[in-house]
């Protein structure tokens, strides 16, 4: 149960940093989307309401930032199911680089479509798939070192 809220606890510090990244890099013309607008936008269309530009952000933010916690945690349950020890599983680049890879390809066939961005997220740009694989990279960096930290003591 300890790996699991570690778990949690690092995917959503590396979501955060992830999502923050990803709207700054927006809010420079970057990026062609934010994941922060991207979720707020999904979360107001789908309860059929408008919302500000702040609140949209916000909204994201929260949106991001426990659904980030959520996959941190189920990759600990899921190497849980496959009887790898915890220290093993935060240990594992290449097992969570595995589990990190499976999530981008998730957001660019099932997530970014269903929240209205088109197929490999098109609708925002014909580099979208790129800019999510950048954004996944950096959530692995840093999901590894907070998880090994909180479940080996050591990045």
């Amino acid at each position: 149960m300890r790996a699991v809220i570690a778990g949690f606890v690092s995917g959503a510090a590396a979501g955060i940093i992830m999502g923050i990244i990803s709207h700054a890099l927006h809010k420079l013309r970057i990026f062609t989307s934010s994941l922060i607008v991207i979720d707020g936008s999904f979360f107001f269309r789908t309860l059929g309401k408008q919302a500000g530009p702040g609140t949209v952000a916000g909204t994201g933010l929260v949106i991001h930032l426990v659904t980030s916690g959520v996959f941190g945690a189920i990759y600990f349950i899921a190497t849980a199911i496959l009887a790898i020890a915890p220290r093993e599983a935060a240990s594992s680049y290449s097992l969570i680089g595995l589990y990190i890879g499976i999530l981008w390809l998730s957001m660019l066939f099932i997530a970014l479509p269903v929240a209205g961005e088109g197929f490999l997220g098109r609708r925002s740009g014909k580099h979208s798939w790129f800019e999510q694989l950048l954004l996944h990279i950096i959530f692995f960096v840093f999901y590894v070192i907070i998880v090994r930290l909180s479940v080996n003591g050591t990045p």
